[in-house]
């Protein structure tokens, strides 16, 4: 008996590990999905490619990406990221009349699973310094 419940537990306990790893997934190239362009002088455009690749085995499809500012714009492919292909997310900003330090955060919504369940987006992050 024992060796039969034993059984169905490990039997259980590998279904839901597989499941919770299928999805498509985000494997950025920076580990910490933050781009610090050090200091740049006003007037300055600062443009950025965040480069990920699907390292899960679904389509990735990105549905919508929004900037915390409208000095930012974020472009994103429209069609999905096959398993194991890679792409970008190309970000611009425009540091006109931002002078002073600069922490711009870049949402994702996606089909991804999230790797911290905790948040239901992924968040890259643009920071830097605009001096006059």
């Amino acid at each position: 008996m024992k060796k039969t419940l034993s059984t169905v537990l490990l039997l259980a306990l590998t279904f839901f590990t597989v499941a919770a790893q299928s999805g498509a997934k985000f494997q950025f190239k920076d580990k910490n999905d933050t781009y610090d362009f050090g200091t740049v002088k006003e007037g300055t455009d600062v443009v950025h490619e965040y480069q990920f690749k699907n390292s899960g085995d679904q389509p990735l499809q990105i549905l919508r990406v929004d900037a915390s500012c409208g000095c930012t714009t974020p472009e994103w492919p429209k069609t999905p990221i096959m398993p194991g292909k890679s792409g970008k997310i190309k970000v611009t900003f425009k540091s006109q009349g931002r002078v002073g330090p600069v922490n711009r955060d870049i949402t994702i919504q996606s089909n991804a699973v999230p790797q911290d369940k905790s948040k239901e987006r992924h968040v890259l992050t643009l920071k830097g310094t605009v001096t006059k």
